[in-house]
């Protein structure tokens, strides 16, 4: 069993900066890829950026140059940071791990709001 807690969600101005956590715990053997969706109202979740147990990244279109994900081994944490944040990043953002046996945990969610 695997389980994600993710935490630095919160209200944030325009422009301003947030970073989320997600620590991960319980039988992690092999990990795929460590990464970070998100869900606006009415909307379906959508990637926000993935890594790689290469350390490659991936990020979606809306959140390049904005956006880094980052990981740490040791800890069994990835890190999103997020600066230059706008309005449409407002959105519950969820961890999710993969694994190389085909499993596929997530986090709780985490509120990201965008707003002045």
């Amino acid at each position: 069993q695997v389980q994600l807690v993710e935490s630095g969600g919160g209200l944030v101005q325009p422009g301003g900066s947030l970073r989320l956590s997600c620590a991960a715990s319980g039988s992690i053997f092999s990990i795929k890829t460590m990464g970070w969706y998100r869900q606006a109202p009415g909307k379906e979740r959508e990637l926000v950026a993935y890594r790689t147990s290469g350390s490659s990244t991936n990020y979606a279109d809306s959140v390049k140059g904005r956006f880094t994900i980052s990981r740490d081994n040791v800890k069994n944490t990835v890190y999103l940071q997020m600066n230059s944040l706008k309005p449409e990043d407002t959105a519950v953002y969820y961890c999710n791990i993969k694994d190389t046996w085909g499993g596929d945990y997530w986090g709780q969610g985490t509120q990201v709001t965008v707003s002045s």
